[in-house]
């Protein structure tokens, strides 16, 4: 049975220890994430009290079925408030004329999709604002207009040399808080990595529950498709929410007070997502047990010693559409080895993945690759089958056995490595990384590949660059992004044409296959991914590089790189973890 596909729920640990003490030595804090709102079938509850329909032990309401794990109510909008949704569009004219062309078609297109009830505000600016109610003296600077000066890069950051970053910051932290008092949710769409300044924004898409999506341009399909989706279901609730949590976009009709008090021993560690202002050690936004909330997203718990209050969810709504109520057993263990059946890798992967990006950006120099590597060999070392100081006897459970695979791409991800990348690009990877559901998430840390040939269906193969082969053609999935890779024979005949000739439909149908797929994959996703041909050595596991480029496979190729491959990593991850 999948948690995630029925409820939205995943946790790193579905067995607890007892103690707090214990919790803490399993490296891997308890996390339970919850998707809200997941699209599911015979959402309501039937009870008929008055005609006891629960004597009848074959004729069971839907609610008392034990695949039926989750209640949703349908609630009455305020009267107080008004009853259409409120779109702000927000657009910035200093472009070319074809770019200022494909921005205002797309946002045209967007207003004419809207229904009759919303209320529709539009802002433009350029060399002036126009506003319906001027608001501003003067334009704050967030770059200077001296194009002498370099683009503002990581490096320049740590140095503090990009003199009004911090300005900036501080100023888009406090719009932050008045949309969160107001209720309302900022969206981003926005191209050109390096001058957008989404960075500076981040707090004011995260705390509001906000969408971003960045492309390369206005006119490319990344944003034009993006842009389409969002509005083009607005009538149609129950597809708009079961999607990425669109449902922020309708920004004063989804503001959220979340209260949340736990069983005995388990108190709120803090909560990572779109919840500004719980714990001895605060994890995101802390301190507190209420959170003001205009999107939903992760929680954190941490196992507690003393006595706490009842289980209780209350959202106190001015205007929600649903309200749901669900339970996630949990069974508390007394040894290590009753620990293991309850360990989630990919959630675990993926919450090591958000506290590493936190820690980048709140501590100051923070090492993430040596946290990661010290707690990956706390981890083994506590949860291994080993004997002490012999490295060849080191082993690990089935339920563990993928972690350190997900650590060893995460260590070489956009989360962790920053070199190359701006920091609009870093912000915008680890916004969604922090929004999406774990299975999307842990794609974007250790993206999957699909092989196809004519000897075989379409199979997963190894993150290797040993899957590469001249009869093969490759599908990279890293989220942000899709790659088809032709392998040399492959690629040779495709230039000779070979797929335009009827004696070829074979091979003209293994040159579709990937392309079908891959315009599946892209279709089910918000943002838009990019289809490229490129990109795809960068991911792969580099077993093969010019150290040992004789054993490669044929067609295969290698990788002229210094990093350790997963196999390297692996060695010495044994003998760290059974040094005594």
């Amino acid at each position: 049975m999948d948690p995630e596909g029925i409820d939205g729920v995943r946790m790193t640990w579905n067995i607890w220890r007892r103690t707090k003490l214990e919790s803490t030595n399993c490296v891997v804090p308890v996390v339970h994430e919850h998707h809200h709102l997941t699209l599911r079938s015979a959402p309501l509850p039937r009870v008929f009290l008055s005609s006891k329909p629960l004597r009848n032990q074959t004729n069971l309401p839907h609610e008392l079925h034990a695949h039926h794990t989750t209640f949703e109510y349908t609630l009455p909008n305020r009267s107080d408030r008004p009853s259409g949704a409120a779109f702000l569009f927000v657009l910035d004219t200093c472009m070319i004329d074809e770019e200022f062309g494909f921005a205002r078609s797309s946002v045209k297109r967007a207003v004419g999709l809207l229904p009759d009830e919303a209320l529709v505000g539009f802002v433009s600016f350029g060399t002036q604002v126009h506003v319906h109610e001027l608001g501003f003296s003067d334009l704050a600077k967030i770059v200077s207009k001296d194009l002498i000066e370099p683009l503002r890069s990581h490096k320049d950051l740590d140095k503090g040399e990009a003199p009004f970053y911090e300005k900036a910051e501080k100023f888009y932290h406090g719009l932050a808080n008045q949309l969160v008092n107001q209720g309302h949710v900022l969206d981003i769409f926005a191209s050109v990595l390096d001058q957008v300044g989404v960075a500076k924004m981040k707090a004011t898409v995260e705390k509001t529950g906000g969408l971003v999506v960045i492309s390369e341009s206005f006119g490319h399909s990344v944003f034009k498709d993006s842009f389409k989706r969002v509005f083009e279901d607005v009538n149609n609730l129950s597809v708009f929410v079961s999607s990425s949590n669109i449902l922020t976009l309708f920004t004063q009709s989804f503001s959220v007070e979340n209260f949340k008090s736990t069983v005995q021993r388990i108190k709120m560690q803090g909560i990572i997502g779109p919840c500004p202002t719980v714990a001895d050690i605060v994890i995101g936004e802390g301190n507190i047990t209420e959170w003001k909330m205009c999107g939903l997203d992760k929680i954190s718990y941490e196992v507690c010693s003393r006595i706490s209050y009842p289980l209780c969810f209350l959202f106190r709504l001015p205007s929600l559409i649903m309200f749901a109520n669900y339970w996630q057993w949990v069974d508390t263990a007394a040894s290590t080895e009753e620990l293991v059946p309850g360990f989630d890798q990919e959630t675990a992967a993926v919450v090591m993945a958000r506290l590493a990006s936190l820690k980048m950006e709140t501590e100051v120099e923070f090492d993430a690759q040596r946290w990661l590597d010290r707690s990956l060999t706390r981890l083994c070392s506590k949860f291994g089958d080993y004997r002490n100081n012999d490295p060849t006897s080191f082993s690990l459970n089935p339920n563990f056995s993928l972690f350190p695979q997900f650590m060893f791409n995460l260590r070489r991800s956009q989360f962790v490595q920053v070199f190359n990348n701006s920091p609009d690009e870093t912000a915008y990877s680890r916004m969604l990384l922090n929004r999406e559901n774990i299975s999307n998430a842990a794609v974007m840390i250790q993206p999957s590949l699909t092989t196809y040939s004519f000897n075989s269906i379409p199979q997963p193969a190894l993150l290797d660059v040993s899957s590469i082969a001249s009869d093969r053609i490759l599908l990279l999935d890293s989220y942000f992004s899709i790659v088809v890779f032709h392998g040399l024979t492959i690629a040779q005949c495709r230039t000779l044409g070979y797929q335009n000739h009827p004696e070829h439909q074979a091979f003209t149908q293994l040159l579709q296959e990937p392309q079908e797929d891959a315009q599946m994959i892209a279709h089910g996703r918000f943002p838009m991914p990019r289809l490229v041909a490129r990109f795809l050595l960068a991911r792969l596991n580099p077993s093969a590089s010019y150290n040992n480029a004789s054993e490669m496979n044929t067609g295969s190729a290698a990788i002229f790189r210094d990093d350790a491959s997963l196999e390297v990593f692996y060695q010495h991850l044994q003998k760290l973890a059974v040094q005594s």
